[in-house]
């Protein structure tokens, strides 16, 4: 697999002490360091709580980023305390956000809900099947956080449980986009199945490549920036300059652009500005906070 022998390792510790004990218990997998005050505070809740829970078939891992940093690189941790619960070898939850004892609490009461969980058992269950659909509701959680990358893993490992699941790969699609991964956004949609593509739900990441084909260097940015500053009357320049914008991933100039073209003429060109700042948030995701925030903004210039 083109590994070093000290990454062999380190991948044959993880799957003894993390791997192997999730094929039957979900297991709590805590990234931290010495150096790190959070992971401190955060340490003492994890483990009584996951004590409290052994005999639900709770344990926990704690992975320290200094001694295991090929691990934590291959789970793309880009802070600490970064908290995943693990099920049969596979992420299942992002654990990350729950600091106090009872967040954590209501979390795992969620997941083991959810996953066939059997303490003490040999094996995992043939018939074993997770619910996908929380799965992928906690990854558009990370992703409307803006945790791209993070999203885009977790639904990468959603698509290898559910290979048939358009919802995965639209999500791999558009993490990868906000991430800033154009080329391997554009990869993962292009090999997929015709089938795929053509099914409903990845109608989403087809339109956020479609807007995301409008990527410009940096020196055009700032040029289509100034253009739109200097004519604030012309539409035409408003709009090269918010596609450009959002192209980029700064979705709040699009968005205030779009919002002034649409105050200074809202009929221009059939609507064009606010038919554009609709697909944005049809891109996006309906229930981002982004898309909630410039909604409201949207019907206060229209409705007042």
């Amino acid at each position: 697999m083109g590994l070093s022998i000290d990454e062999q390792k380190a991948v044959d510790r993880f799957r003894q002490t993390v791997v192997e004990p999730s094929m039957t218990k979900l297991v709590v997998v805590d990234f931290w360091a010495e150096w790190c005050g959070p992971c401190k505070a955060l340490t003492p809740v994890l483990e009584k709580v996951c004590a409290e829970y052994a005999d639900k078939g709770v344990v926990l891992a704690k992975i320290n980023v200094d001694e295991e940093g090929f691990i934590a690189s291959q789970f793309q941790v880009r802070s600490i305390p970064t908290v995943y619960a693990m099920f049969q070898g596979q992420p299942v939850a992002d654990l990350t956000p729950a600091r106090t004892e009872s967040q954590l609490k209501g979390a795992l009461d969620q997941i083991l809900s959810q996953v066939p969980v059997q303490p003490g058992a040999e094996g995992a269950p043939d018939d074993a099947e997770i619910d996908i659909a929380q799965l992928l509701a906690m990854a558009e959680d990370v992703l409307a956080r803006g945790e791209a990358e993070r999203a885009a893993s977790m639904f990468m490992q959603i698509g290898q449980m559910a290979p048939d699941s358009a919802e995965a790969a639209s999500g791999v699609v558009r993490a990868l986009i906000v991430a800033g991964q154009m080329a391997d956004a554009q990869t993962a949609y292009d090999t997929l199945p015709i089938e795929v593509q053509a099914r409903p739900e990845m109608a989403q990441a087809k339109l956020a490549l479609e807007l995301a084909a409008n990527q410009v260097d940096d020196g055009e940015l700032q040029a289509l920036r100034a253009s739109a500053a200097e004519r604030p009357a012309d539409m035409e320049a408003q709009m090269a300059f918010a596609e450009a914008a959002f192209a980029v991933g700064e979705r709040d100039e699009a968005a205030d652009t779009l919002l002034r073209a649409i105050g200074t003429d809202p009929a221009w060109n059939d609507g064009a500005a606010k038919a554009k700042l609709l697909q944005m948030f049809e891109a996006v995701g309906l229930e981002d906070p982004w898309v909630a925030t410039t909604r409201r903004r949207l019907s206060l210039l229209l409705f007042g």
